[in-house]
């Protein structure tokens, strides 16, 4: 099936490594132009670069970084249709004496407040775009409790902010989805890290919870962003999709 998205130009935050850069190379493969940023402007230039577009340093935490980012990226594609929240995270750990007031605002800046902040940044472009579409990448943690709270509860807003958004600005032609990854391997990655510390407790798990005997693949995710993103999902607005092989939970024990 042609996405029809050939032509499209796409930003994606968080996108020199893992899910982010995976979106990006699925978008180029159909045909868009991409840009993409990331906090290690050596990686993402690299990765832009690899992609046959561009990428650049940005601190999605940073509003005016996400400005520049997205005003160097609309002079250099001619425009923006497409954009991705990718970029993501969680700060302190678990239990919550490990998650002061510091780590849970740092939390929710860099998942709940940069999503907005880059659609926000982006409108006049998207406004002006026939096909406009804005995706935002939450997690299974958004929708069952797990460890970390201030991870979970950070991607529940953003569940709940995409369909918000997708309300207000659909009647000005921007879809707006958020898309639930369950547990994705891939190189640098958290899960990679969990395997390589206890590959048979890993192991286990995985045998007990997932149940297609393995965890997703980066390409998975990635095909089904580019569909949420291209115009053949023209009457998806304002929903989130669950990517998680049927998973169910977002932690080993």
């Amino acid at each position: 099936m042609d996405l029809e998205l050939g032509g499209l130009r796409a930003l994606v935050t968080g996108g020199s490594r893992g899910i982010g850069r995976g979106i990006a190379a699925r978008l180029a493969a159909e045909g868009a132009a991409v840009a993409v940023c990331a906090r290690d402007g050596a990686a993402a230039a690299e990765a832009g670069e690899a992609l046959g577009g561009f990428g650049m340093a940005a601190d999605v935490t940073s509003e005016d970084d996400l400005q520049r980012f997205v005003a160097v990226a609309a002079q250099r594609l001619g425009g923006v249709d497409l954009v991705v929240a990718n970029a993501g995270g969680a700060s302190g750990g678990a239990p919550l004496e490990e998650a002061d007031a510091a780590a849970w605002s740092q939390t929710m800046a860099v998942n709940v407040v940069h999503a907005p902040a880059l659609i926000r940044a982006s409108l006049g472009h998207l406004e002006r775009s026939a096909h406009a579409a804005a995706l935002i990448i939450s997690s299974v943690s958004g929708l069952r409790p797990q460890l970390r709270a201030q991870y979970a509860a950070a991607k529940a807003a953003e569940i709940h902010a995409a369909a918000a958004l997708g309300r207000e600005l659909g009647p000005r032609g921007i879809r707006v989805n958020a898309l639930s990854p369950g547990s994705i391997l891939f190189e640098g990655g958290g899960w990679e890290a969990r395997r390589d510390r206890d590959p048979e407790a890993f192991a286990r798990w995985i045998a007990a919870e997932l149940p297609h005997g393995r965890l997703g693949t980066v390409e998975e995710v990635a095909d089904v962003a580019a569909f949420l993103l291209s115009p053949r999902a023209s009457w998806v607005n304002g929903a989130n999709v669950v990517v998680d092989g049927g998973q169910g939970h977002p932690n080993m024990p």
